[in-house]
């Protein structure tokens, strides 16, 4: 739509149908979505699959420097490599999605992937998701949009995915999480003074797409 490089940040609780919303935003507007918590899966995996104990924060913050990681889009999907290889189908399992929550916790992990995570952003147009991105990660991006709902809401939503799992449990499990990300001591949940307020409690996913793309195009003039 544009060959300028801009970046659009989008932040909000866990349920709110970021990574959704991101990717088809992205590729209706023609650039790349950058899936953050691919990459805290890939540390996930590569902790598991040394045999670290997710527990011993120092043994994996000393892993840290062996763990090369890398990504790139293939037919317009993200891969991640561990020191070269692909583990885009390893890091997708409940195991590694455990892990990634863990790890992503951890101040040096955080620290380790903050370049990579910026370094694309500075040579291509991307939409990234996740809870720092607007806040941390990219302070500076063009288009910065906090999305929300209610944790009823949210927590709906995933019961539908799953029903086998009481709707009370599940809302319980949202509340609990946001509770861990807004009051974590590293890159808590907030959003930049700067971003979009954009409560989706309402509306349903087409609708919430066109949302993030009318801000995007209201933003940025396109």
């Amino acid at each position: 739509m544009t060959n300028r490089i801009y970046s659009i940040a989008i932040d909000g609780p866990a349920g709110a149908g970021k990574s959704t919303i991101a990717r088809t935003a992205a590729e209706r507007l023609g650039i790349v979505y950058v899936d953050t918590g691919a990459i805290y899966r890939t540390i996930g995996y590569a902790v598991l699959a040394n045999g670290i104990e997710l527990s011993d924060v120092a043994k994996i913050e000393d892993y840290l420097p062996n763990a090369h990681i890398s990504m790139d889009w293939i037919d317009g999907v993200q891969h991640m490599f561990l020191n070269s290889e692909d583990v885009t189908s390893n890091i997708r399992s409940a195991e590694v999605s455990s892990s990634a929550s863990i790890v992503a916790a951890i101040p040096a992990v955080r620290k380790y992937l903050l370049e990579m995570q910026r370094e694309v952003a500075r040579k291509r147009s991307v939409i990234m998701d996740g809870r720092d991105i607007a806040t941390v990660v990219l302070p500076q991006a063009e288009v910065k949009i906090y999305l929300f709902a209610s944790a009823e809401i949210r927590a709906k939503r995933r019961w539908l995915e799953m029903p086998e799992v009481p709707y009370e449990t599940v809302l319980q499990q949202v509340i609990e999480r946001d509770n861990r990300d807004m009051n974590r001591e590293v890159a808590p949940l907030r959003p930049a003074e700067d971003s979009v307020m954009l409560d989706t409690s309402e509306l349903d996913l087409q609708q919430s797409i066109e949302a993030v793309i009318n801000i995007v195009r209201e933003k940025l003039a396109l």
